[in-house]
């Protein structure tokens, strides 16, 4: 006759949460400071204003080249979303509160206002290189506080940094005449 024995569990496992305190239950982990919050809501902000006037251009543009300087925008108006989630979702990981919202980027932002109406394309190349290197500038100005407080936060600013100066170098090509 077969006995019935219990064996003992080792892993005793509670359901998530049970048990445990509002602190306990806290996301914990690496919590970015006042500053590291500051420096990458500025770049937050340059990137949203950057797509949001690429998109103005992209509508706007008229002239010679119109359909590559159209889908030039197109690409740029991608990496600024795509970099700006980036960045709003690496604050978040950090504790820290990204704002998008349109005051606080219109506010905010050091790119210069875009030009209303219909923009001829020489013009819109030069505007939209102005604005990728304010964005660069705006990157490049806080990086070295980023990286003392979080590399991993820095490495990000990298990507960010490669592939606008890449777009601007592209973009201005358009307007360059060789030296010589």
């Amino acid at each position: 006759m077969a006995t019935n024995t219990t064996t003992p569990t080792r892993n005793k496992r509670r359901a998530a949460g049970a048990g445990l305190t509002d602190e306990q239950n806290a996301e914990s982990g690496f919590r970015a400071s006042q500053k590291l919050s500051e420096n990458t809501q500025k770049v937050l902000v340059d990137l949203i204003e950057l797509s949001l006037q690429g998109k103005q251009a992209h509508w706007n543009v008229v002239g010679r080249n119109f359909r590559d300087t159209h889908l030039q925008l197109d690409e740029i108006i991608e990496a600024a979303r795509e970099f700006a989630d980036t960045v709003a979702e690496r604050m978040r990981a950090l504790h820290a509160l990204p704002d998008g919202r349109s005051d606080t980027v219109a506010e905010t932002t050091t790119l210069p206002e875009f030009p209303q109406g219909e923009i001829e394309t020489a013009e819109v190349i030069d505007l939209i290189t102005a604005r990728l290197e304010a964005v660069v500038a705006t990157c490049r100005e806080v990086h070295d506080e980023v990286d003392d407080e979080d590399p991993t936060t820095a490495d990000i600013l990298h990507s960010i940094l490669e592939r606008l100066e890449q777009l601007a170098w592209m973009v201005s090509a358009e307007n360059r005449k060789p030296q010589g």
